[in-house]
């Protein structure tokens, strides 16, 4: 009479099968082929789904040596792309039985505390940002399975990486406003001592050196709106022709660029272009909307998370960098006439 209400286990599934617990064992953890028929597995499923026997994951995990949670390390929550790649990442380990852990360094970049007694014992593996990447040390995560975002292919702890074409970014907007007419330019750049920060500036200098008449100052100043408003306005304050167009490392950036501009007196676009990059929500909450870099965190997560299923399974992650995309909008126009 109780039994009705209990969960059913492997033995009824064996019993209602006419099977044996291990040829259900066999045919529920996709290992029967070779071992028992095509007719029996078929049967041993049906029986399954028929009495609603669900395996118990928790028991099953203990016996594999696994818990089946993934550590996610970013940076401080403080903008909506990090929750975009948790939502992707979410999703793909969801879709494998799999959980994930949002760990925010607390500082947005540096040391963490470990979030757990032993980060090894119950973990999996780590996907961390490069600008995290110093908390990986103090979770004892450089000692998991590792995939490392927004990081150096050559110089990640000698784990799996998985980029945004950040250069190619950088490329598309130096070309849209190159052919603006623009020739001197402002780098608002990221204080953060990051890979992908690096390949920005970089990537700006290499590609504005090769053009005849341009001129490239920069402003370093840490991701905040008010700490670019003074960078920005102290740059464009300075000796010399001021700059035509500013370049920012981020949408947050951007930010404080309009508030230095206007502040200076300043009409975007007619006096002074601005592009940043990430294509926040904030892009389209300034006004005018900001011309930026689209990246597509919630695709970037996916394919972090999906390289750590490779990383755990003995494969090789899938290669290449993640298209980004130019978005034109009301921030960027040509140049002033002299």
């Amino acid at each position: 009479m109780a039994r009705a209400s209990t969960r059913p286990t492997s033995r009824d599934v064996a019993e209602a099968a006419g099977v044996s617990q291990a040829a259900v064992s066999l045919v529920l953890g996709e290992k029967w082929r070779g071992r028992v028929s095509e007719t029996t597995a078929e049967r041993v499923r049906r029986a399954a789904r028929d009495l609603g026997y669900r395996p118990n994951l928790a028991a099953r995990n203990l016996r594999l040596g696994r818990t089946r949670t993934v550590l996610l390390v970013v940076p401080a929550l403080t903008t909506e792309f990090f929750a975009g790649v948790y939502t992707g990442a979410a999703r793909v380990a969801a879709a494998h039985g799999f959980g994930v852990v949002l760990y925010p360094s607390p500082e947005g970049i540096g040391p963490a505390r470990d979030p757990f007694a032993s980060a090894q014992a119950a973990l999996d593996g780590v996907i961390a940002s490069s600008m995290a990447a110093d908390a990986l040390t103090a979770i004892r995560g450089d000692q998991l399975p590792l995939v490392m975002l927004d990081s150096d292919p050559d110089g990640s702890l000698g784990a799996a990486t998985v980029n945004l074409d950040i250069a190619d970014g950088i490329r598309q907007i130096t070309e849209h406003l190159l052919g603006l007419g623009h020739r001197r330019f402002l780098h608002l750049a990221a204080d953060v001592p990051s890979w992908t920060f690096e390949v920005r500036a970089r990537e700006l200098a290499a590609r504005l050196g090769t053009v005849p008449g341009t001129t490239l100052r920069t402003a370093p100043a840490p991701i905040h709106i008010d700490d670019a408003l003074t960078a920005a306005e102290t740059a464009l304050t300075g000796p010399g022709p001021r700059p035509t167009a500013i370049i920012c490392d981020d949408d947050k950036l951007a930010a404080g660029a309009y508030k230095a501009a206007r502040r200076l007196g300043l009409r975007i676009p007619d006096d002074i272009s601005v592009t940043g990059l990430d294509d926040l929500a904030l892009a389209t909450a300034i006004d005018p909307e900001l011309t930026t870099v689209r990246l597509d965190a919630e695709l970037f997560g996916e394919r972090g998370m999906q390289a750590l299923l490779a990383v755990l399974e003995g494969r090789t992650p899938a290669r290449g960098d993640i298209p980004v995309e130019l978005v034109v909008r009301g921030s960027t126009a040509p140049p002033p006439a002299p």
